[in-house]
């Protein structure tokens, strides 16, 4: 009864309870022919799945006889291994049972090989032995005992190196020059100290495995020439103890010229003022040390004046034998006639007062805009690459130097010039008030 109810109702929710059912007996025929038609439907979709089962439980059969073998193949194998490793370890117990020492002497062996290719890794004696690093980098590695042959070879090594570390060597090597060009020249070896190559000293890369011609030459470079020259007796050489450290650091120290060129443009500008305000201050002092003497003979010769010193044309104004009537007139002369010559001997004085106050000025403004490269280059580099800043950090350090070292100069000859120029005014005025005071005297009131 209920499936008959079920039946009813999916018929009534089927697009075919839309049209009336004519009666009763036509609704169940239609009934009737729906079930039949879903039993042939689930009965084909039974066979479809009685069908595929039966086909994988096939396939799952296959599977298994194709396992079996591989199984059986994997614990031989692992069978195998298990045996191979087994008689590894036996043969690595009955080696090491065998070589009793061996194996610390190797383990030293290998050490004093690795501590030796450090040693030898900037040595100038490379560049004649250049086998000896491989051969001591295949011995630190190596992964079996060494045979005595290779013992003796390493022995031949380090004998081979104390020898030439007492001997002058001379061969060819490949070498770089300043501009960038390699080429092949003579070296001469000084022990592992110093390598000279047409009367030079050279600087060894371990990199590149080259000599180069070293930018900073030390000084005592007139002795290679006699060191290199034929000779029967001993010569002079200034050589490295520190085997090419000295001669590295020397290399990464600037020179006066370098130091002048990190300044930049302000550095330039600086150097040319300080430049002309040395020159301008010695050649006044020189025209003023000139104009003193003249001064002096003049004035040890008052009855013979000249027109080339001051002293000379101040006193041609009142003359050997003034009037004393116009004793005012004759002072006003005399001041007038050093305040004439007093421009002259102190012209120049602030043009030098000046450049000494404006070098310090241009230092700082050299450590202003040095300082804004830095920060610059830390804005678009960080600070990873210390590099990247050293250019502003040179310029701003190297133009303060700069500024100070032509300022403090400049100072002391403005000093200079200016007590020298102090002093002359005051000779002119002694010695006009004395010759005024030597006539006013009574003998030279009774000679008249």
């Amino acid at each position: 009864m209920k499936r008959l109810l079920i039946a009813f109702i999916m018929v009534l929710a089927s697009p075919m309870a839309l049209a009336q059912p004519a009666s009763l007996d036509q609704l169940l025929q239609d009934i009737r022919e729906i079930r039949s038609s879903e039993q042939a439907a689930m009965r084909e979709r039974e066979t479809q799945f009685l069908r595929e089962r039966d086909n994988q439980q096939r396939l799952m059969a296959q599977a298994e006889r194709e396992l079996a073998p591989i199984k059986a193949e994997a614990d031989r194998l692992k069978a195998e291994f298990d045996s191979l490793e087994q008689a590894l370890a036996d043969t690595e117990a009955e080696m090491k049972q065998r070589s009793g020492y061996l194996g610390e002497l190797f383990g030293v062996v290998r050490h004093v090989a690795s501590d030796t290719h450090s040693q030898w890794q900037d040595s100038l004696l490379n560049m004649q032995f250049p086998e000896r690093l491989q051969q001591l980098d295949q011995l630190s590695s190596a992964a079996q005992i060494p045979t005595v042959e290779t013992l003796e070879q390493f022995w031949f090594m380090l004998q081979e190196d104390m020898t030439a570390s007492g001997k002058v060597s001379r061969f060819n090597a490949p070498v770089i020059d300043r501009d960038g060009q390699q080429q092949e020249m003579p070296v001469v070896l000084v022990g592992p100290f110093v390598a000279l190559g047409g009367e030079r000293y050279l600087s060894y890369q371990p990199e590149a495995a080259t000599l180069q011609v070293a930018s900073n030459q030390p000084d005592g470079r007139g002795l290679i020439g006699d060191f290199l020259a034929p000779r029967t007796g001993l010569a002079d050489l200034m050589v490295d103890p520190t085997r090419g450290t000295v001669l590295a650091q020397m290399q990464q120290t600037p020179s006066f010229m370098d130091r002048v060129h990190q300044g930049g443009l302000v550095g330039y500008v600086i150097m040319v003022l300080g430049a002309l305000g040395v020159v301008l201050a010695l050649g006044k002092l020189a025209w003023l040390l000139a104009l003193s003497k003249k001064v002096d003979r003049q004035a040890n010769e008052l009855d013979n004046l000249r027109d080339d010193n001051p002293l000379g044309r101040i006193l041609g104004v009142i003359g050997t034998q003034p009037k004393l009537e116009e004793l005012e007139t004759l002072e006003l002369k005399l001041d007038e006639a050093i305040l004439r010559e007093t421009p002259a001997m102190e012209r120049g004085n602030g043009l030098i007062k000046l450049l000494a106050a404006v070098a310090p000025l241009l230092g700082l403004l050299g450590t202003v805009t040095g300082m804004i490269a830095t920060f610059q280059a830390i804005t678009l580099f960080g600070t990873g690459d210390p590099k990247l800043m050293a250019g502003g950090i040179s310029q701003a350090l190297v133009t303060t130097v700069q500024g100070l070292v032509v300022a403090i100069p400049l100072l002391f000859l403005h000093a200079t010039l200016a007590a020298r120029s102090k002093g002359l005014i005051q000779v002119l005025e002694q010695q006009s008030a004395g010759l005024i005071a030597l006539h006013l005297e009574p003998g030279a009131r009774r000679g008249e």
